[in-house]
C-alpha cells in the first residue's frame, strides 16, 4: 500500500511541477514574440552616429555622407566624440567606444543609433553598457555583421532593432546601392516594408508569420552559452556570413542545432553568403545543400536568395518585428506586419 502511495505522490508531483514549469517558460515566450516598436523616426529627429567596433581609419569620407544622407531626410546627425579614435583594431578603447553608444542610449533626444561599421568589437562593451534609459525609451539601433550582437541584447531586453545599412555602405555609390539605401529609410520612417525573393530550387515551401531574429552566422554562433544568446522559439530565424569555409559554416550551424536553435523555429531566411573560401579539400556540394542537410530533420519552410548581408544590395529587415513569409520554389515574398 505504501509503495502505490509513493507512486502516486510521485505522479500527482511530477504532473503538477510539469504543468508549472511550462506555463513559465511560455511567459517570456509570449514576452518575446511581442517586442516593444521604438517610436519610427520624423523630420527635426537626431541620429547619433557610433563607432562600437572597428577602426574607422581613412572614413571620414563615409561619415559625411551619411550626415549628408540623414539631413536629405530631414533629419539631424550627432556623432560620437571618440568615433574616429585608434585603438589598434578597434575605434577606440573599449571604454571610449562605450561611453559614445552609452551617451546615445541615454540622451533623450537621440531617437536612433546608427553604427558607422561592423568589423569586431561589440560584445567586449555589451556587459559594460547600462540599458536602464533604453528600457524606459526604446530607440532604434541600426547595424549589421557585428551589431549582430547588440541587436541580440536588444532582443532580449524585447525591443525591435533594424538590421541594414551602416555609415561605411556609402563606400559605394548611392546611385548603386539604391534598395540598400531605400528600404533602411522605409524602416526607419515606417513606411510599408515587403520584399519579394527570385525562386530557388532549394527551397522548402510553406507559410508562417513570426517576428524575424538573428543576423550573422558567427555573431550567434559566438553568443552560444551566455546571456546575449537569442531564443529563436516561434520565430524566423535569419541568417547571413562572409569569409567563411564551408566547413566552418557546416560547424558553426551544427552547434546552433546542438543547442537547440532549430527546434523550435518558425522558418530559416537564408541571407548573403559571401565570399566563401576554397578549403583544399572541396566540401562535395553547394552551400544550399549544406544548409538542407543541417536542417533535413525540421519541416518549417526554408527560403534561400534574401538580398541581406555583405554585398551592396543590402535591404531592411526589423528584426523581433511580425512578419509574414510565404515561401515558393519559382519566389518567395517576405511582408512586414
Amino acid at each position: 500500500m505504501y509503495r502505490n502511495l509513493l507512486i502516486l505522490y510521485v505522479f500527482c508531483a511530477t504532473f503538477f511541477l510539469g504543468k508549472n514549469t511550462i506555463i513559465a517558460q511560455n511567459e517570456p515566450l509570449k514576452q518575446v514574440l511581442n517586442l516593444t516598436q521604438p517610436p519610427y523616426l520624423k523630420a527635426g529627429d537626431t541620429v547619433a552616429i557610433v563607432a562600437p567596433a572597428g577602426i574607422l581609419k581613412n572614413r571620414t569620407a563615409e561619415i559625411e555622407s551619411a550626415k549628408k544622407l540623414l539631413k536629405s531626410w530631414g533629419l539631424h546627425a550627432q556623432v560620437g566624440k571618440h568615433i574616429f579614435n585608434q585603438e589598434h583594431h578597434f575605434a577606440g578603447t573599449d571604454d571610449e567606444r562605450c561611453e559614445d553608444f552609452q551617451n546615445a542610449l541615454n540622451n533623450p533626444n537621440i531617437k536612433a543609433i546608427w553604427c558607422a561599421r561592423g568589423g569586431y568589437g561589440s560584445v567586449r562593451i555589451l556587459d559594460k553598457l547600462d540599458w536602464s534609459n533604453f528600457k524606459e525609451n526604446p530607440k532604434w539601433i541600426i547595424g549589421y555583421s557585428d551589431i549582430t550582437a547588440i541587436h541580440n541584447q536588444v532582443h532580449n531586453l524585447g525591443v525591435q532593432s533594424i538590421h541594414a545599412m551602416m555609415c561605411t555602405s556609402l563606400q559605394d555609390t548611392p546611385e548603386t546601392i539604391t534598395e540598400t539605401i531605400n528600404t533602411f529609410k522605409y524602416s526607419l520612417f515606417g513606411q510599408p516594408l515587403h520584399y519579394t525573393l527570385k525562386g530557388s530550387k532549394y527551397n522548402k515551401t510553406g507559410s508562417v508569420t513570426a517576428p524575424i531574429v538573428g543576423g550573422n552566422l558567427t555573431i550567434l554562433h559566438t553568443m552560444l552559452g551566455s546571456k546575449t544568446s537569442i531564443d529563436t522559439s516561434g520565430k524566423i530565424l535569419f541568417i547571413e556570413e562572409i569569409g567563411e569555409y564551408k566547413y566552418h559554416i557546416d560547424r558553426m550551424l551544427q552547434s546552433l542545432k546542438r543547442a537547440g536553435y532549430f527546434n523550435n523555429c518558425k522558418a530559416v531566411i537564408i541571407g548573403d553568403m559571401t565570399k566563401i573560401k576554397r578549403n583544399t579539400t572541396p566540401w562535395g556540394s553547394s552551400i544550399e545543400q549544406l544548409i538542407l542537410d543541417v536542417l533535413s530533420e525540421y519541416n518549417f519552410p526554408v527560403v534561400f536568395n534574401m538580398p541581406a548581408g555583405h554585398e551592396k544590395d543590402n535591404r531592411a529587415l526589423i528584426l523581433g518585428k511580425l512578419a509574414t513569409l510565404t515561401v515558393k520554389n519559382e519566389h518567395s515574398t517576405i511582408i512586414f506586419n
